[in-house]
């Protein structure tokens, strides 16, 4: 696909990841909207990289619908949804587990996206075409100890992206997954001060370049699923 021009929404696109796409993104030529809980962050961010903020906390159910309309509107339509948003929660032993820990991870890292990308399908089942990016992780793939919340939350993510795979081919909509294996950015951090970027790991430019190049293929194909893993860790 030619990105020139296209209106695509870039979900936690303020800071690490999503602030690398929107930004290797706006490039191409394609117009990006950012979405981050931050407003006052977000809008700061948007400026500097010539994105269009709105702001959005996707655990909020109720906001998605509007949210995504103002998107729309902003952009003046929608071809591509990059669900990069997503949260790390509490990295505890099963032994300390609480169902506090997975409402808050799942309300942002499955059921949000969800919501999100079920308002964004209606729209390109309405146009007749459209893209899915969803961001998992290499956690998605292999659990680690104390990763319960998180990695579950990301192996959700991968098995409704393999539904979503097989329900929306017939409608012309690619939906792609991306793994990421560890990049050093504000993830997890509660002050949200992004980490310093470390040799031997991945930097969230690997990953934009990752899903720009899979946007970029011609339609008449996609990636289903990339991981993207450190070459000398």
């Amino acid at each position: 696909m030619d990105l020139n021009r296209k209106k695509i929404l870039v979900t936690g696109g303020s800071a690490g990841i999503g602030k690398a796409t929107a930004e290797m993104l706006i490039a191409t030529g394609a117009k990006v909207a950012i979405t981050g809980r931050d407003k006052e962050k977000l809008c700061k961010v948007a400026d500097e990289i010539g994105a269009v903020a709105v702001d959005l906390d996707q655990s909020v159910y109720g906001d998605i619908s509007a949210k995504l309309k103002d998107v729309i509107q902003k952009l003046g339509g929608l071809d591509v949804l990059v669900n990069n948003a997503g949260i790390g929660g509490a990295f505890a032993e099963v032994g300390d587990l609480t169902a506090e820990d997975f409402e808050q991870v799942y309300a942002v890292n499955v059921i949000g996206l969800a919501m999100l990308t079920k308002e964004a399908v209606a729209h390109f089942k309405e146009k007749g075409s459209g893209d899915i990016v969803n961001i998992a992780s290499t956690a998605a793939l292999n659990g680690f100890p104390r990763g319960t919340v998180y990695s579950s939350s990301k192996f959700a993510l991968r098995g409704m992206t393999q539904c979503w795979q097989k329900e929306l081919r017939q409608h012309n909509i690619r939906v792609m997954l991306i793994n990421p294996s560890e990049v050093p950015t504000a993830f997890a951090n509660n002050d949200r001060v992004e980490r310093e970027l470390v040799d031997g790991k991945l930097t969230p430019v690997e990953i934009a370049h990752a899903i720009t190049s899979a946007l970029q293929m011609d339609n008449r194909g996609f990636i289903p699923e990339l991981s993207v893993w450190a070459t000398n860790p």
